[in-house]
């Protein structure tokens, strides 16, 4: 797994580099010292995981991935122990304090591993879904049999992700990353980190804020196209 190690302190990503030889299923892709270098590092050399210091000069490692439109899994490593609450609302495998065990660290290594298995698993075994595929989606003692040409949203909630279709918003125990690996490109589009919109539902598009995009959906959800993804959304519809 391709992982890189972000962190503005030079001895630290040097010791946690040390600290993950032993495990060769990482292979340490690149460094980033600050969260604007880390961007770009994340588009160009895609891992699998980064190892995420919370604190740095500018922008935090949260406003990092706030910036993110597919997020990889991520490892927090830093001196505080306050943001840990924090960390876990936005999907983190673990949150390691420094100076990081050992110990704790081949914790989260087994962590990555084993979801990582699991989701080589899934995709074996399931196929593309596309809009005409019908699911079975469970909320706590409700039950739907859904077309997903009805599901006209879908929004990123932790480990969750809530899906829009008629009246209904039920809640279910997937990752956005996930359903965006499984979902029929031609008929879903990854419109930011927090959103995935079914484009048969797109009412109308207008420009926004940097450079982005504001998508707005039959039955009244307005919802923001980042820059990034604006670009492709561009690309992929236009003649």
């Amino acid at each position: 797994m391709k992982a890189l190690v972000i962190d503005d302190e030079r001895l630290a990503r040097t010791e946690l580099i040390r600290l993950l030889e032993p495990f060769k299923e990482i292979e340490i892709v690149g460094e980033a010292v600050n969260a604007d270098d880390a961007h770009n590092k994340i588009s160009e050399l895609s891992p699998d995981v980064i190892f995420l210091d919370i604190q740095m000069p500018g922008k935090t490692g949260f406003e990092l991935l706030e910036e993110l439109d597919s997020v990889p899994k991520v490892i927090f490593t830093t001196a505080y122990d306050e943001y840990a609450l924090k960390a876990f609302e936005y999907n983190a495998l673990d949150y390691l304090l420094k100076p990081i065990e050992p110990a704790r660290l081949e914790e989260s290594i087994k962590k990555l591993i084993e979801g990582k298995r699991k989701d080589r698993t899934q995709d074996l075994s399931h196929e593309t879904l596309t809009a005409e595929d019908q699911v079975f989606v469970k909320d706590g003692d409700k039950c739907w049999f859904v077309k997903l040409e009805k599901v006209r949203l879908m929004e990123s909630e932790g480990n969750y992700v809530r899906l829009y279709f008629d009246e209904n918003k039920p809640l279910i125990l997937r990752t956005l990353n996930y359903l965006d690996e499984r979902l029929d490109r031609k008929s879903f589009f990854r419109a930011s980190r927090k959103h995935i919109i079914n484009l048969k539902w797109v009412e109308n598009i207008e420009p926004w804020l940097n450079g982005g995009l504001l998508a707005k959906l039959k039955g009244g959800h307005k919802i923001e196209v980042s820059r990034r993804q604006a670009v492709k959304f561009k690309e992929m519809l236009s003649l």
